[in-house]
């Protein structure tokens, strides 16, 4: 379970009043980004105090997820990543590094391509950049998805536990489960753009593409003989045995290889 964060509240960005909690103290700012249907606790309960021990970390619910109600406004990535760009203006935080899962990966992308000014460095765990990235049956299977499916599950239990409206579950499914396969995801000139130092972790049983995750790598600047031209500022792991929803329970090999990225001094010239 999550350490009991420092400060909690809502913060009204666009139109929305967005949760937040913020956990530990010093360091550069850590924004936590969740995926689908989650909340903080579901998503971060194990990883954040880890991470809360050296830096502040400032875990966020996005519309319609948790403690943050939904408004008459579509969600898309757009919309969010103006969301933590906004949020981060409300807490007076000039930039901050970014970790997103899931859906949070497509958030803090999108972020990092819309406002880079508010992105020092950058986590993406098993997210793609486009739609294509994900593998058919996952596609296929976000079609599928139903309230009824998922009702009964954790993430039914954590919406019911901390949202405003404990009933609205079935209807903040329908909202969300279409947003990764909707967006047109980014173009590779966007992600070639991207200044942040970024980290992409991805298990071998993912539901994302493992071709996709190294075509955003070399993207980023990877996949270069590193004895020669050095060591690129992205970092690519790939980890086994590990699935979509497998991986976030790896909290200690997930720590141990998102905190040295974090800690790294900046690249020059970025």
């Amino acid at each position: 379970m999550a350490s009991t964060p420092a400060t909690t509240g809502y913060a009204p960005v666009n139109g929305l009043q967005m949760y937040y909690e913020i956990h530990g103290s010093g360091g550069m700012p850590l924004v936590l980004v969740h995926g689908s249907f989650m909340t903080i606790d579901l998503n971060w309960g194990e990883l954040l105090p880890i991470l809360a021990e050296r830096r502040q970390v400032i875990a966020v619910e996005l519309q319609a997820h948790g403690h943050t109600a939904d408004i008459e406004r579509e969600p898309t990535f757009e919309q969010f990543a103006g969301d933590i760009a906004a949020l981060l203006d409300h807490l007076g935080v000039g930039s901050a590094d970014l970790l997103g899962y899931s859906l949070g990966g497509g958030v803090v992308i999108e972020t990092a391509i819309r406002h880079p000014e508010k992105v020092r460095k950058l986590v993406v765990i098993s997210s793609p950049f486009r739609p294509d990235g994900w593998l058919p049956e996952v596609l296929a299977g976000v079609e599928a998805i139903t309230a009824e499916m998922l009702e009964a599950t954790p993430l039914g239990d954590a919406y019911r536990t901390v949202a405003p409206d404990p009933d609205g579950f079935g209807a903040m499914v329908e909202r969300i489960k279409g947003v990764d396969t909707a967006s047109a995801g980014a173009t590779d000139d966007e992600v070639r753009g991207i200044a942040a130092p970024t980290m992409l972790l991805i298990g071998d049983a993912d539901g994302i593409r493992l071709e996709h995750a190294v075509e955003m790598f070399r993207l980023l600047g990877g996949g270069v003989f590193g004895d020669y031209a050095g060591v690129p500022r992205s970092r690519l792991a790939v980890l086994p045995g590990a699935t979509h929803v497998g991986l976030m329970m790896q909290t200690d090999l997930l720590a141990t290889l998102i905190s040295p990225f974090l800690d790294e001094p900046m690249p020059e010239g970025a």
